[in-house]
């Protein structure tokens, strides 16, 4: 018996010592994926943005063992990289690298203007795709070349919505659901209790898709000197059904393969095609940042309420309001803090947690100006919570 409860404790002191060794291995490998990057002369910085773009990536120090760099995009980091790429005289231009852009339409619109910021440095922006969305496309369409794979596709013809309606799946369950709601707008629970879009819902729906849609349609047109009522019959009409139609109409400027947009740059760098053509990623141009901390004593906190809201301290990807109550509460006692942003991207969620955080933005308000950025969707208690700040934009 003592033989083999020995052999038992033997063997689990070993793994947890070949335990630790690997971890310290994981943690050291990880450490030196942090290390600086530097960026060579005559480089161009390569945006993928194949990953979901959130107001703020998530540091993942163990991303790089798998030859990843996380599982989000941050926007913020995004815009920072564009605007310091602009003024970087080792950085030549902008490559998109694109696909299937993962990101609501606001993001998108700030990520589109720091691209037509950063052309006005003299800087190129090309973009490559093989097959585009509408989203990647409005991205991409700020581009001086914007090649499209002549066997790929490009999607131009406008937005949609779907809802998907549970009351004949609950009726047949035998489940009744209890629905409390104020106002004929408030659709949200709409699918519970009924089986189609009600027509204050199909109003709304249609009202933003539409406005959306214009926005994107006024600013392609100013891209490709394009009268935005000829887009309009070019996406309504659905005219675009190869690439060879998005040359034709003129939505793409090269119909051309990756090496052929890389070529292209290549040319532009005075680089010869057999060379090799010197890309940095957004995730090594971040590390390679030597941007030092402000140790201003007038600073501005930015505060980003993403996600749900829920009671409690919630976690990266909602607003709990026992987190974001601190957090506001911090910046306000914070003398050396003279003004808050509070960054919202939140459909809504618990009414006690929202009036948790809306209390501490009553308080601020009344020492220093806080304001509210509303991002892809500031919806319900993502609005509510906004409502008491100094100024909505």
């Amino acid at each position: 018996f003592f033989k083999y409860v020995l052999a038992t404790l033997t063997g689990l002191v070993l793994f947890a010592l070949v335990g630790v060794v690997l971890l310290v291995g994981l943690i050291a490998a990880a450490a030196a994926g942090d290390d600086d990057v530097t960026v060579a002369s005559n480089s161009v910085l390569e945006l993928k943005l194949d990953k979901p773009l959130a107001e703020r990536g998530v540091k993942d120090p163990f991303a790089a063992l798998g030859g990843g760099a996380g599982t989000l995009t941050g926007l913020d980091e995004l815009k920072a990289a564009i605007r310091r790429a602009k003024d970087d005289d080792a950085i030549k231009g902008i490559f998109l690298n694109l696909e299937l852009v993962q990101g609501g339409m606001a993001s998108l619109e700030e990520v589109r203007r720091e691209l037509v910021d950063f052309k006005k440095s003299g800087k190129f922006v090309v973009s490559y795709t093989d097959a585009q969305s509408e989203k990647s496309y409005y991205l991409a369409s700020v581009a001086d070349k914007l090649y499209l794979n002549p066997q790929g596709t490009l999607e131009f013809n406008g937005l949609s919505s779907e809802t998907m309606y549970y009351k004949n799946l609950f009726d047949k369950l035998g489940v009744q659901a209890q629905i409390f709601r104020v106002g004929s707008f408030k659709s949200a629970v709409e699918p519970f209790f009924r089986t189609s879009m009600s027509d204050s819902a199909r109003l709304q729906t249609s009202s933003f898709l539409n406005s959306l849609n214009d926005a994107m349609l006024a600013d392609v047109a100013a891209a490709h000197k394009i009268a935005p009522a000829r887009l309009r019959v070019i996406s309504d009409s659905m005219l675009v059904h190869n690439a060879d139609d998005a040359k034709r109409l003129g939505l793409v400027t090269d119909l051309g393969y990756y090496d052929q947009a890389t070529d292209y740059i290549k040319g532009k760098l005075g680089v010869k095609k057999d060379d090799k053509l010197s890309l940095i990623t957004l995730s090594d141009y971040t590390k390679a940042d030597d941007t030092e901390s402000s140790t201003s004593g007038n600073r501005i906190a930015v505060i980003y309420a993403e996600g749900d809201i829920v009671t409690g301290k919630g976690g990266n990807e909602s607003i709990g309001s026992t987190r974001f109550a601190e957090a506001i509460r911090k910046a306000r006692l914070d003398d050396k803090v003279k003004a808050v942003v509070l960054r919202v991207n939140s459909p809504g969620g618990s009414s006690l947690a929202s009036d948790i955080i809306y209390r501490e933005v009553m308080l601020t308000k009344k020492v220093k100006p806080i304001i509210a950025s509303m991002s892809d969707v500031a919806a319900s208690g993502g609005y509510f919570i906004a409502m008491g700040c100094d100024t909505i934009v």
